[in-house]
């Protein structure tokens, strides 16, 4: 016998060993296949037990309710001390009863004149009439007998002219319902309802009623703690003072009379940038409006809620404070040793910016505030201020100003990291000597190091010293050149002072806010007939009221902003309009007044005069809270705000 050859074993055994290979692959492929099928319907499959079904499933499960035969009536049913809110609609006279009735002058209401809607008729053959008839002596209802399961039944209360029915009597079959004849005086009602054979005669029933009051009696005497009066004053004030947004009320308070009621409330005007809340508080006078409702007829004037205001202390300089601000805090921040030591610190001499103009000092200040903030230092600032002539009554410059006067250190604060100098100077003092290590200083002698070329420097101390003849001695050169492109001035940092905006708030609160303002520019300028040759008569009397008379409606409020030193100047704008000048005002800072005690005390005890830069500021102010605005050089006259060619 041949033996087979290497050659064909070797081409047999392939041959099986792939067929094998390709059988268990397809096995294991269906079963791959099957598994995921199965594991596909397992997820997507979900079985009619509500146990495995989802979170609203189950939900519904458990809240579904039964379509039982018999429902029960859950629905609030009123009892006489129910308000009725709205007019009753007439009742038709098919589902009233017929009544014969005998009345006199005064009207006394039955339970038809509180019904909203006629009850439904019930079948004769299943409606009883369990009502019951309440007399005066009556004080507390009787129990409702219990219902059979196949019967409705009215169970609902039929009261007397004190009680205010709020649902009529269902209509009656022929068998069960009464035919009652009432007799109605101010004293005595009677009911003598008809027998029938299937009731049993009922007694008649003498019950005394009183004439009743309106539904609105009660709002007579106002309750000043009742929700509806803020309701009310808050509908009132959103149509009449659209200027200003209120924030916040407190809860009314009695006024002087029963139908007065005083409230305060905090706000701010829409056209101030800043946040800051003020106080008003006002008397309001009630009437009844629809429904039941409380109605503003009339409010006072501006600070007229005089029991709504904080308690007013007169102050005694020996025992007591004077009264301030509460929500102003300019008090001077203090630093502690430790941390004065890890500060960084920018310190700018005083240079030649000092008792000039506040335009300038303003323009001066806010650049080296900008360069403390571009290399991450605290500012120390000197809280004097030299006054210009300008301002000033004396017409000489006036050191010893206080900057808080006229400007927000509270705000500045907040928002930019300021020391005040002297605070500043004493903590470096106290440094030096309790250390042998001195505080690291730099000493800067000229504008024209540039605060790019300070922005490494790791000193405790950069001391920009200003000793140079003018202009060089003014702080604003640092900001000039190529120092503009990287030093912004913060000018959100400056907001005025908010007791002059006080004083601003109050003055346009007199008017109610709905005022028109002029702003009439004279003095020097109205004289320097070379540069404004046309200002001095463009701006008479005369010739503002033309102007006023195209722009501003007769007998409005017209607040005059002006420096023109005489009161009687716009004497003739009287007869046109009602005219407010600055000076009608002064005792919102006479010695008397808030500001005036604030100041003061702000001052070391020393009295602050309320001066020109100041006018200016509440003048503008109060200029720009006006609906309608007349500039001197835009609309009064032609000559150029800063002289010919200058447009």
């Amino acid at each position: 016998m041949r033996k087979p050859t290497k050659e064909s074993e070797l081409n047999t055994e392939p041959i099986g060993q792939n067929l094998i290979k390709l059988i268990s692959n397809l096995c294991f492929s269906v079963f791959v296949l099957s598994v995921l099928i199965f594991t596909a319907i397992a997820i997507t499959y979900q079985p009619p037990d509500p146990w495995l079904e989802s979170a609203p499933s189950l939900t519904k499960l458990f809240t579904q309710t039964e379509n039982a035969t018999f429902k029960i009536d859950d629905s609030i049913v009123k009892t006489g001390e129910d308000l009725v809110s709205s007019p009753v609609p007439a009742i038709p006279p098919a589902s009233a009863p017929n009544p014969i009735s005998e009345t006199d002058d005064s009207i006394v209401k039955t339970g038809e004149d509180s019904v909203s809607s006629p009850a439904p008729a019930i079948p004769p053959a299943l409606a009883t009439n369990d009502s019951v008839v309440k007399t005066i002596e009556d004080s507390v209802s009787p129990p409702v007998p219990a219902m059979s399961p196949g019967l409705a039944t009215n169970d609902s209360v039929v009261k007397t002219s004190k009680d205010s029915v709020s649902s009529l009597a269902p209509a009656m079959s022929p068998v069960v319902a009464p035919n009652p004849v009432t007799k109605t005086n101010d004293s005595v009602v009677k009911s003598a309802p008809a027998t029938s054979p299937a009731l049993a005669p009922t007694p008649i029933v003498e019950t005394e009623a009183k004439t009743p009051k309106s539904d609105c009696e009660e709002l007579k005497q106002v309750n000043c703690s009742d929700p509806r009066v803020l309701l009310a004053i808050k509908k009132f004030n959103s149509k009449t003072f659209k200027s200003i947004v209120i924030l916040e009320y407190q809860t009314p308070v009695n006024g002087s009379k029963p139908d007065e009621c005083d409230v305060a409330w905090r706000f701010r005007n829409k056209k101030e940038r800043s946040w800051r809340k003020y106080r008003d508080f006002r008397r309001f006078e009630f009437g009844i409006g629809v429904n039941c409702s409380y109605r503003v007829i009339h409010t006072g004037r501006w600070h007229s809620g005089i029991n709504a205001r904080r308690p007013w202390i007169r102050p005694n300089p020996k025992f007591t404070r004077p009264i301030r601000d509460e929500e102003i805090n300019d008090t001077i921040p203090t630093l502690l040793e430790t941390n004065f030591r890890k500060g960084k610190y920018l310190y700018y001499a005083r240079g030649g910016d000092y008792c000039k103009g506040m335009n300038h000092y303003l323009w001066s200040f806010l650049c080296g505030l900008g360069e403390a903030m571009y290399l991450n230092r605290t500012f120390v600032m000197d809280l004097n201020i030299c006054l210009s002539a300008t301002h000033s009554s004396s017409h000489k410059d006036e050191e010893g100003k206080d900057f808080r006067f006229y400007f927000d250190f509270e705000h500045l604060k907040e928002t930019a990291s300021v020391v005040e100098e002297i605070e500043f100077l004493r903590d470096w003092k106290k440094w030096d000597k309790g250390h042998k290590r001195k505080v690291p200083l730099k000493k800067i002698k000229s504008y024209k190091t540039t605060p790019m070329q300070l922005k490494k420097d790791k000193s405790t101390i950069i001391w920009r010293q200003f000793d140079g003849p003018e202009p060089d001695n003014y702080w604003y050169r640092v900001c000039e050149g190529q120092a503009a492109k990287y030093i912004h001035r913060p000018w959100h940092t400056i907001w005025k002072s908010k007791r002059l905006m006080n004083i601003v708030t109050e003055i346009s609160g007199r008017m109610d806010w709905d005022f028109d303002a002029i702003h009439v520019i004279r003095g020097e300028k109205a004289q320097n007939k070379q540069l404004w040759p046309n200002l001095d008569s463009d701006t008479s009397p005369n010739a503002i009221l033309t102007k006023l008379q195209q722009m501003v409606q007769p007998w409005r409020n017209l607040y005059v902003a002006t420096n023109e030193p005489f009161y009687n100047y716009f004497d003739n704008l009287r007869s046109h309009y009602k005219v407010h000048l600055l000076d009608d005002y002064k005792e919102l800072w006479n010695v008397a007044s808030e500001w005036y005690n604030e100041t003061t005390l702000l001052n070391g005890g020393k009295p602050v005069e309320f001066d020109g830069y100041m006018r200016a500021v509440v003048d503008t102010e109060v200029l720009y809270r006006a609906k309608t605005h007349v500039e001197t050089f835009y609309n009064l006259t032609k000559d150029c705000k800063d002289g010919i060619n200058t447009c």
